[in-house]
């Protein structure tokens, strides 16, 4: 049987988790959020890197067949570090910004991300590697993040029209830069009058994830039918049951349906 661990600050794993169910319906999950420390933004590189470490140990107890950095933020910073502790035995998958796939449109775009990815080397990185010529919006979204953890649909909604007006008209494309945004994609298609086009990472990642462990993804649907559960679910290393705030999200809702 298959299982993956995944961590995160908080709610940003959702999008990861159901992709995989999308993708591996027979698989478990295991997942590791550390709302002690949230936002991870605003932790120092050596205090991230501990507490990727700390829940990529939870994980590694249930002896996964790899582990889903389902965060940017931590992607960026306690990568390498997840990595140089537990692979080769257990695969360490990190999160990009799907930079790559909106520049390949050939239109201008804008990323929105928390202020420390906003401001990261890494995702300038990422600009100049795959969109050099084209304009870029660096959108910082602070509290969005937070506010999608608790669910609080008025501070959400208000934190995305202020990344609205940083964008500037014209801009039609955005890269959701932090895996809680994929959340509310629909509340921010719906806030933008006239076309918008939305980039998000999970789907990606749950494929790369896939074919690190070798195995085929299955046929993408909604209805995820499949024998997969979520097995055990940890805030900052306490066993929990899952958050009753996931209900305000479709993922939510189907990841609520799913927990053994």
């Amino acid at each position: 049987m298959t299982r993956i661990g995944l961590l995160d600050s908080g709610l940003g794993l959702l999008g990861t988790a159901d992709a995989l169910f999308n993708l591996a319906p027979d698989a478990d999950l295991v997942l590791a959020m550390d709302p002690d420390f949230t936002p991870y933004g605003s932790l120092s590189t050596d205090t991230l890197e501990q507490r990727a470490l700390h829940s990529a140990g939870v994980l590694a107890e249930w002896e996964p067949d790899a582990i889903v950095i389902a965060c940017n933020t931590a992607s960026v910073q306690a990568l390498e570090a997840v990595r140089a502790r537990y692979e080769p035995d257990i695969p360490v998958i990190g999160t990009v910004p799907a930079v790559k796939m909106a520049a390949g449109t050939g239109q201008d775009f804008a990323i929105w991300a928390t202020p420390a990815t906003t401001g990261s080397e890494y995702q300038q990185n990422l600009i100049d590697s795959f969109a050099a010529d084209l304009h870029v919006a660096k959108v910082a979204c602070p509290g969005l993040a937070e506010a999608i953890n608790a669910a609080d649909l008025d501070k959400i909604d208000t934190a995305i029209e202020d990344a609205f007006t940083q964008m500037g008209p014209g801009m039609e494309t955005v890269v959701l830069g932090c895996t809680h945004y994929g959340l509310v994609a629909d509340r921010i298609m719906a806030a933008r009058a006239g076309a918008l086009t939305v980039f998000d990472s999970p789907m990606p990642v749950a494929k790369q994830t896939l074919r690190r462990i070798g195995l085929e993804p299955a046929g993408v649907g909604e209805d995820q039918t499949g024998t997969g559960r979520v097995l055990a679910t940890f805030a900052s290393g306490r066993r929990v049951s899952l958050p009753q705030a996931l209900a305000a999200y479709p993922a939510g809702k189907r990841l609520l349906a799913r927990e053994a």
